[in-house]
């Protein structure tokens, strides 16, 4: 019989924490394509990004208790390449270098741009880190919930809606008008809770569907069990649907004026805390949510 992990509340907030510095280096990256004037909201994003993955990994190596009583445990996790837990520590390891080779040279290049190629790089391996989050659960095999194909996809959409919520959470605050520069920003960053929605409905629907009675379970735990009431009020409501109507209001109702506001500020503020809130609900749920696959020992 093969016994699979259980992971809790301070993996939750591993997955979180990861999957935000990969969200904010790529926002950092795209708006050093798109919008170089916002160089604060830019070295937001780098700072951002390493700091949040280097909490998260504090916070993993904290979990793995049998990991101090035999500390290569660590070590073996880089010589098994057939293992996803191997790659994301590659993953991970390579971001953080780039990711802080960055953030010293815009802390200390005194004007000089940072190469676009180097951040490319480093967005690309923030990507990797997002998609390893979701890949990670998979290894539980036994747990359908998580052993799911869109769950990587979700959380890489999760993980760029909330890295993005904190560079903007950060820029409405200590940059305002750049804050208010960024419309094309403000604009995709609207759409990503809409994505996350229908990828929630997918994942549910796909899992409930599936040929082991875990699966339906663990869609029935959200939907109408224990974990509903943190599922419909927290996740769902506060975390997707108030954002959307509050940056709609913003962006497509509202006039220049009123999104260039104090006021206007204080409600896209609203938008992205409950956007941070609803990404690591969104991992704490999928945790505490999945059933396990019941094996029968035959009696021999």
């Amino acid at each position: 019989m093969t016994f699979e992990p259980v992971w809790g509340t301070i993996i939750a907030w591993y997955l979180f924490l990861a999957g935000l510095g990969g969200g904010a280096f790529i926002t950092a990256a795209y708006l050093h394509l798109r919008a170089p004037y916002a160089v604060h909201l830019i070295r937001y994003g780098r700072i951002i990004g390493p700091v949040a993955v280097c909490i998260g990994l504090v916070l993993l190596i904290f979990d793995a208790t049998a990991g101090f009583h035999n500390p290569l445990r660590f070590i073996f996790l880089l010589t098994n390449f057939g293992s996803v837990m191997t790659w994301g520590v590659v993953f991970l390891a390579a971001f953080v270098v780039v990711a802080l080779i960055v953030l010293v040279m815009d802390l200390l290049g005194k004007g000089r741009k940072v190469p676009l190629w180097l951040d490319v790089v480093g967005a690309a391996l923030g990507l990797c880190v997002c998609v390893y989050t979701g890949c990670l659960l998979g290894v539980a095999k036994t747990f359908p919930l998580w052993n799911n194909a869109l769950l990587p996809v979700l959380f890489l959409v999760s993980a760029v809606s909330t890295g993005m919520a904190a560079v903007l959470l950060v820029g409405i605050f200590r940059s305002p008008k750049e804050f208010s520069s960024v419309a094309d920003l403000k604009k995709f960053h609207f759409w990503l809770p809409v994505v996350e929605l229908f990828l929630v409905a997918s994942l549910l629907f796909v899992t409930a569907s599936s040929a082991e009675s875990a699966g339906y379970a663990s869609v029935m735990n959200l939907l109408a069990g224990d974990c509903s009431p943190a599922f419909w009020l927290v996740f769902i409501l506060l975390g997707l649907v108030i954002p959307t109507l509050l940056e709609w209001k913003m962006l497509f109702m509202s006039s220049k004026e009123v999104e260039e506001s104090r006021t206007g500020h204080m409600i896209s503020a609203t938008s992205d805390v409950l956007v941070l809130v609803g990404g690591f609900t969104l991992r704490l749920l999928v945790l505490v949510a999945a059933m396990p696959i019941t094996i029968v020992q035959p009696w021999m």
